[in-house]
């Protein structure tokens, strides 16, 4: 039969560890997977409450927000039971589908961020720009790959690039976006960045940490390109 990666952990616990520690591994599991999953329900249920219910509707009690945000968590934890099928769909083991479903989200928020630091030009309406383009293409690549066995010619390759040159791809074509449109649509009013632009400090020049963070530049670089 087909090799099935995932199942390796399961059959190690279920027929190598003894009847006590098995449920020990299996409470430890379970507990590291809630601990996570109610991060991230929170803090999707406290973003769309306070950064968009309450925009909607400013004059919402304390009550209503709170139960705004349970609601919003129910939804959320909903939509990812239903996503699960989805993840038969795409090639690899389960981490690689996780490290790939992020390929495709992570690329424009750090284009948007990494750039925001270092050039003081770049505006709200380019960062809107790259966020709303890297979003589209990124869920059109997941598409693409949803359907690959149905596709042909130039989007069967395009759904076909490894997830890690995708992502690399999608962050220059969102951080081109960037800098063209805060360029051609700057803002009129002056702005203070002067804490979230990049400077130099007064510190001495330290070579060892220098040294230090181009050995880690160039280690990164040499696992993504063993790796890609």
């Amino acid at each position: 039969g087909a090799e099935q990666f995932d199942a390796a952990l399961p059959l190690l616990v279920v027929h190598v560890l003894p009847a006590g520690l098995k449920g020990l591994v299996l409470a430890g599991l379970l507990a590291a997977l809630m601990s996570s999953l109610s991060s991230v329900f929170n803090s999707c249920s406290t973003l769309f409450t306070i950064d968009i219910y309450k925009k909607i509707r400013p004059q919402s009690s304390e009550s209503k927000l709170v139960i705004v945000g349970q609601l919003a968590t129910v939804v959320l934890v909903v939509l990812g039971l239903a996503w699960i099928p989805m993840l038969n769909l795409i090639e690899g083991g389960l981490f690689q589908k996780l490290q790939s479903i992020q390929a495709y989200i992570a690329p424009p928020i750090a284009a948007v961020f990494l750039l925001g630091l270092f050039m003081k030009r770049l505006n709200y309406n380019g960062a809107m720009a790259s966020l709303i383009f890297g979003a589209v293409l990124g869920v059109f690549r997941l598409i693409l790959e949803l359907n690959k066995s149905q596709l042909s010619g130039f989007l069967y390759y395009f759904a076909d690039i490894n997830f890690l040159h995708f992502a690399l791809l999608l962050f220059f074509l969102c951080s081109i976006i960037l800098i063209a449109v805060s360029y051609l649509k700057p803002l009129k009013e002056p702005r203070n960045l002067e804490l979230v632009t990049y400077s130099r400090s007064k510190t001495a020049f330290n070579s060892l940490n220098v040294g230090l963070s181009i050995g880690l530049v160039l280690l990164v670089l040499c696992l993504w390109i063993f790796f890609a």
